[in-house]
């Protein structure tokens, strides 16, 4: 749906004005629409930070637009061709971006005081003058490094590595974590692969609230440029070297490099950069709203990962009793994890038990699957109090509401440093196909797509024609083409494998 023609003036092309708007002509200045409510002029600006000097701002807040002016016109057309490949996203919202009819921005700076404070200071760094000594407008200094230092100040809640990936991954790949105690505070080091991700992690997150007025981050660059990992375990995690030791259980004396092994990781060690469920901040409040979910899954990490039994089995409620059935559960809840046994209620058919591997893994599927809609009900997922799910007496399960799945060759995560651990995505309309056999063409796949109930909005192959993205008109739909259809036989003993992506059409 990109398009490669000097003619496609509009990045993120996926917009009803897309005709009207592609006659564009190239100018330094660009459009920005469908902004999130409350986005400050900073992540605005982070935008175009990489690309060039930025020259002007002005926000649009009650029309979630913004107009921003780029050094040259070059920097401007750079940084479009760049969105045009690369959905440009800002606090987890997909945003579009094109050129202006504008050649230059005129603001009127008493309306657009702020945001003439924040540019003055990023340009006063970009020139190597000193910055405005406005203590309200953030540094914006080339970055020195791809480390950061986080401290978490009001730590009333567990903060886990694993919350700090979820929410520093939105900005860049997060290579390695390494979190300690100093000074009687939780602190972490946190290394991108590329020191612009580090810059603008800092830039919209320092000063935010991970949860609603509490565990407030302090970010500052480390004087290190690389960390050295020796353990993947709950307190560091090197996510290039899935295969490092989790450590002997005896803490480390090195705090600034080591990161403290306590306990040993389950066999499942959340992989490479899962997206998450958390959204970044709403204005001044919290990085969330974060989901009961997903905060229950935060706040039980720490007992998790130090491996002290927290069960791998949930509780799956409010399903369509008429529709669901043991198969359809094992796909879903497969996508985070490998779904041992599921069992739905005899007396309770709207619920159902499902066993994962270990409590990471049900963690995980909780944290992403709580409150999606299923077979057109909002489904409800809670840890469960029971440690397996017991298989009933030979004979006695006549309506065929138990299965066992500990054999299935279906598992996504059997193999230690799967490739399927770092494509782990929340649930969305976009989901990715691979292994799709030669000679099935886009209109096969639209045809099988479109035959499992939903309408097919988009879709995309791979240059190598063996994987594509196809858009559906919604998550739900999107949720039942994937336990329609992942592993469906396409002939050849070719299986379609089907998961959600995280990028658009």
């Amino acid at each position: 749906m990109y398009s490669s023609s000097p003619n496609s003036m509009t990045a993120n092309g996926s917009d009803s004005k897309k005709q009207r708007l592609d006659e564009s002509p190239p100018s330094r200045v660009l459009h920005i629409r469908k902004l999130p409510n409350e986005v400050s002029e900073t992540e605005v600006i982070a935008l175009g930070l990489p690309f060039g000097k930025v020259t002007n701002i002005l926000m649009l807040k009650g029309k979630n637009q913004a107009f921003l002016e780029l050094g040259t016109e070059e920097a401007a057309i750079t940084m479009v061709n760049y969105y045009t490949a690369v959905t440009p996203q800002v606090r987890n919202t997909s945003v579009f971006i094109q050129y202006s009819n504008h050649k230059e921005l005129k603001t009127d700076s008493a309306l657009n005081q702020r945001a003439q404070a924040v540019l003055q200071a990023v340009s006063a760094v970009q020139d190597g003058s000193s910055p405005s000594s406005d203590p309200g407008v953030l540094d914006l200094a080339p970055p020195p490094s791809p480390v950061l230092r986080i401290i978490i100040d009001n730590m009333f809640y567990p903060v886990t590595l694993d919350v700090l990936q979820q929410i520093f991954s939105k900005f860049g790949t997060v290579m390695k974590i390494i979190t300690f105690t100093k000074n009687n505070q939780f602190q972490a080091l946190l290394q991108f692969s590329d020191p612009v991700n580090a810059q603008q992690a800092k830039l919209s997150l320092d000063g935010q609230n991970i949860y609603n007025s509490c565990c407030t981050l302090r970010i500052d660059f480390s004087k290190l440029v690389n960390l050295n990992v020796k353990y993947n375990n709950d307190k560091s995690r090197d996510y290039t070297r899935p295969d490092l030791p989790t450590g002997d259980g005896e803490a480390s004396k090195d705090h600034s490099l080591l990161g403290t092994p306590s306990g040993a990781l389950a066999s499942y060690s959340s992989g490479g950069g899962y997206s998450s469920s958390l959204s970044l901040s709403q204005g001044g409040g919290a990085i969330s709203p974060l989901s009961a979910a997903a905060a229950a899954a935060a706040a039980a990490g720490r007992v998790a990962l130090s491996g002290s039994g927290v069960s791998g089995v949930l509780l799956a409620s409010n399903l369509n009793e008429e529709m669901v059935t043991p198969q359809s559960l094992f796909t879903l809840f497969g996508v985070y994890g490998d779904v041992q046994r599921v069992k739905i209620l005899y007396n309770k058919k709207d619920s159902a038990l499902i066993q994962l591997s270990d409590g990471n893994q049900a963690q995980l599927a909780m944290s992403h699957l709580n409150g999606q809609k299923v077979f057109g009900k909002v489904m409800r997922v809670t840890l469960s109090k029971h440690q397996t799910v017991a298989l009933p007496r030979e004979g006695l399960d006549d309506q065929l509401l138990t299965k066992d799945f500990s054999g299935s060759p279906l598992h996504r995560f059997k193999k230690p440093g799967s490739k399927n651990f770092q494509n782990i995505f929340p649930p969305s309309a976009t989901l990715h196909l691979s292994n799709i056999r030669d000679g099935i063409g886009e209109d096969d796949l639209r045809l099988l797509f479109s035959n499992s109930g939903g309408t097919v909005k988009a879709f995309k192959f791979f240059q190598d024609r063996k994987m594509a993205l196809i858009q559906m008109s919604s998550v739900e739909e999107a949720i039942q083409a994937l336990m329609d259809l992942h592993n469906y036989d396409m002939g050849g003993n070719h299986h379609l494998k089907v998961s959600f992506s995280k990028s658009t059409i």
